[in-house]
């Protein structure tokens, strides 16, 4: 997946955080951060199938939340907030049993580097 990012003074400061922030994670439910193409700003990251739909019931939703769980749990472990978690910023995997991984860095914030 790209994540195409406009330019600007403000933009770029939160861009910076992102990068910072999302490159010091790994965990099975955190996308992975490949790398930072900086002609137009561009982050690719892992290719992922599509959204979280819950179309199946309660075992289907706790299924999925334990996986938000223990990836919000790393990034405290790792002193990193996301602030931004929301439906919209978790996909999933192409594998048989979906993976959830958190996205979207863009608002998240650390106590290690103070972002």
């Amino acid at each position: 997946a790209v994540k195409y990012i406009e330019r600007g003074d403000k933009i770029d400061e939160n861009v910076q955080r992102e990068i910072i922030n999302h490159r010091s994670l790994r965990h099975p439910n955190i996308i992975a951060f490949k790398e930072l193409l900086q002609w137009n700003m561009h982050l690719v990251e892992n290719s992922l199938s599509g959204y979280v739909r819950l179309e199946n019931g309660e075992d289907e939703a706790r299924f999925f939340f334990q996986q938000l769980i223990s990836g919000v749990s790393y990034c405290h472990e790792m002193q990193i907030c996301h602030r931004d978690l929301k439906l919209e910023n978790t996909l999933l995997d192409g594998s048989p049993i979906p993976r959830l991984k958190i996205c979207d860095f863009g608002y998240s914030k650390s106590s290690v580097f103070h972002s």
